[in-house]
């Protein structure tokens, strides 16, 4: 019964060919638009190399200082020092690995003379330790991490990306030992790794660094001994030692902060933060509220996929009055209501079907042509990609079965709600007036 149903369906989809394209069409927008904002937030929050942890990753990426009384009181907010690590973070009981990252002028603006002297070429710089590596799964292709004793002696050790490797050495194979200038300093390249994409942006890099080769690594930040420009990753086991982890936190700012009460106060908010909430909050002090972003994806689902099924509903309800003649003449030969409504059921299935694989390949098509803006779009504040940067997009990011069959799935239901709402309330019309209708 299901392979006539079928059958019908096509020879109905080649007899009404403008109003298959347009239904066909439609959904494919539908589900073009839902795959691409699905993409959109499945490459910033489900686990993807090398940020396979993220479900277990917390950040503390900045603090806010103050002093003197009220009345003459002084705000800071930066990050935090080198002491900050060694008295407060690097001793933290409540997390599985403990890693910094320097953020200052090195990281941020540094460039690699090639020896083959085409033109100094701005690289994005890494300042981190060896626990890095232990909380982002990258994959080395040859040679290892940097090791706690080259972060101790500040030694000028890197890890590099395949991608890089290739520019400098002509090959990723055999780079581990030889030697590239950076800011006119020779650094022995300990470790090739395969290169992640720029949307992983908590461990993207061209070049990984030991953050001690940096000067003026242990120096704070206006007077205070404890700000600095470091912000600290944590791994931790599951969500339990999260809250135990935010908890110690805050047990040592209520210490640090009972010690000198006229000298200064320390505050990190609800920090650390987990990935999921760092997708969404732009700034630690920022208030999230849960609920107005709830409400800000309902409206944008309910523009992408109620308002066309709305209108796909209007299609059917005009191309069911137009058929009634046909229905009625079924319904005299003993049809019943509900061999009907499975019949238009699998015509539109068979449309929807159609249209999922259209709307998929447009959103990779999308997807693939904006991916250097696309990702921004619902930033608050979407920065500018860096100089020397591309945006690459691995199997992983572009095609995740569990995002295209969420969105047929929904498309699905949607559609057949369009089509079947209309084809019920035809049907219940009486077999009289569907046999004297016109065509």
């Amino acid at each position: 019964m299901v392979k006539l149903y079928i059958k019908q369906a096509w020879a109905l989809l080649k007899q009404n060919k403008l109003f298959s394209a347009l239904y066909v069409a439609g959904t494919g927008l539908a589900i073009a638009m839902t795959m691409v904002m699905a993409v959109v937030y499945y490459v910033k929050l489900a686990p993807v190399y090398p940020e396979v942890n993220r479900m277990n990753t917390l950040y503390l990426t900045s603090s806010s200082f103050e002093k003197g009384t009220e009345g003459n009181k002084s705000v800071y907010q930066w990050a935090v020092s080198y002491k900050a690590l060694q008295d407060w973070f690097y001793p933290i009981k409540n997390a599985v690995v403990v890693s910094a990252r320097l953020d200052n002028n090195m990281a941020g603006n540094s460039y690699i003379q090639p020896a083959d002297r085409s033109g100094d070429l701005k690289v994005r710089l890494r300042l981190t330790d060896p626990n890095f590596f232990r909380i982002y799964s990258f994959h080395f292709l040859e040679g290892k991490p940097f090791t706690v004793s080259d972060l101790e002696s500040g030694i000028c050790t890197a890890v590099i990306t395949e991608e890089l490797a290739r520019r400098l050495f002509g090959t990723a194979e055999g780079a581990v030992g030889q030697s590239f200038s950076l800011n006119y300093i020779n650094y022995r390249v300990c470790g090739v790794v395969r290169s992640a994409s720029y949307l992983t942006s908590k461990s993207y890099a061209q070049v990984y660094l030991p953050y001690s080769v940096s000067e003026g690594y242990r120096e704070s930040k206006n007077d205070f001994s404890y700000m600095g420009e470091f912000s600290v990753t944590f791994l931790v086991k599951d969500d339990a030692q999260a809250e135990a982890l935010r908890a110690e936190i805050k047990e040592i700012t209520r210490k640090e902060n009972l010690l000198h009460p006229d000298e200064w106060k320390v505050n990190f908010w609800e920090q650390p933060t987990s990935h999921l909430l760092s997708a969404f909050q732009e700034y630690a002090s920022q208030t999230f509220d849960l609920w107005a972003t709830v409400r800000h994806f309902l409206l944008v689902l309910l523009v992408l996929l109620l308002v066309p099924a709305l209108n796909l509903g209007g299609m059917i309800a005009s191309r069911m009055e137009a058929r009634l003649s046909e229905m009625g003449v079924r319904k005299s030969f003993g049809a019943g209501r509900s061999r009907l409504l499975s019949q238009v059921m699998w015509e539109n299935l068979l449309l929807t079907l159609l249209g999922g694989i259209l709307g998929l390949l447009l959103a990779w098509l999308s997807i693939y042509v904006g991916r250097e803006w696309l990702f921004t779009i619902f930033d608050s504040w979407p920065g500018r990609l860096p100089e020397g940067v591309e945006v690459h997009l691995s199997g992983e990011m572009l095609f995740a079965p569990l995002v295209f069959l969420s969105a047929l799935l929904l498309c699905t239901v949607l559609n057949l709600l369009s089509a079947l709402l209309p084809a019920w309330y035809s049907l219940r019309k009486p077999i009289i007036y569907s046999l004297n209708e016109k065509r």
